[in-house]
């Protein structure tokens, strides 16, 4: 079942998901806005009642599927919440905004339009080259959250997705979105813990479809590093994989580059996913 959600999830987001309807953080922020107008309010403002905040809608939905107790509904239901966890429509817009900018040969257009991704993700490393950063955008949105649902299923999609929502909220300095129910203090933290494992996981993946000597290297300065910040960690193991001359940075060439990169990495993961699930290691 957990094979079959994820194929058809990464399929239909790659297909049909057309609208913003599909995008977590439309209902990260309706559940924000919930908390600020009834008595979770009391629960998210305590320092530890927050933790329980952040993991309610997670827990709600995983009660209700194992009080079902139905295959079908679990497969219906994990399949639509990992959709939504992967929806980043959006960014897939800005991402054709770039394309079309650097086809027409409009740089400042195109500058633009990855300076709005790197904004609304809440990245701060403004040396990172447009392929580093969607190489961290494809992580945030896909391959941590099908790591989190390969762990924790719907829970740890839904977890993880509101953890992303409130920092990139927290990054934007965005106070109507998450200081009437959130520590803002704590969403870093979490967040840098939420990524910390992926993050190395899916480096030994870019080694392994890449560079390997190269990436394990990187990679390996890092591993033990529990203090080292995941995007640099992404992106530095990424460039070791797929190293490029400086004078492709920020071009077409760096981004495609970057991106086939991402997805040769997130289609390895796919296939040791089929391999345990056939061998019977994951359910």
């Amino acid at each position: 079942m957990t094979l079959i959600s994820m194929l058809l999830a990464l399929i239909i987001e790659r297909l049909a998901v057309r609208s913003d309807a599909w995008q977590a953080s439309r209902y990260a922020s309706a559940y924000v806005r919930f908390t600020a107008r009834s008595g979770l309010s009391k629960l998210a403002a305590n320092s530890l009642g927050w933790y329980l905040w952040l993991i309610l809608p997670g827990a709600v939905v995983a009660l209700l599927l194992h009080l079902a107790d139905s295959h079908l509904l679990s497969l219906v239901v994990n399949t639509l919440v990992l959709l939504v966890g992967l929806g980043c429509w959006h960014y897939r817009q800005l991402y054709k905004q770039y394309l079309n900018a650097m086809d027409r040969g409009d740089e400042e257009a195109a500058f633009i339009a990855m300076q709005q991704i790197r904004t609304d993700m809440g990245s701060n490393k403004e040396q990172h080259s447009y392929g580093q950063l969607l190489v961290w955008l494809n992580f945030r949105y896909y391959a941590a959250v099908v790591f989190w649902f390969l762990l924790l299923g719907a829970f740890g999609v839904i977890t993880y997705a509101l953890v992303r929502h409130l920092q990139e909220a927290v990054a934007e300095d965005d106070a109507a979105s998450y200081t009437a129910c959130s520590n803002s203090k704590a969403v870093p933290c979490v967040a840098h813990w939420a990524n910390w494992f992926p993050a190395r996981l899916f480096g030994l993946g870019f080694a392994l479809v890449g560079h390997f000597s190269r990436a394990s290297t990187a990679l390996l300065g890092y591993f033990l590093d529990f203090t080292a910040d995941n995007e640099q960690v992404v992106v530095d193991v990424a460039t070791a994989a797929e190293p490029l001359p400086a004078d492709s940075l920020n071009t077409l060439e760096d981004t495609s580059y970057m991106v086939q990169l991402a997805k040769r990495n997130m289609l390895f993961f796919l296939a040791f996913t089929a391999i345990l699930t056939l061998s019977g290691w994951l359910g």
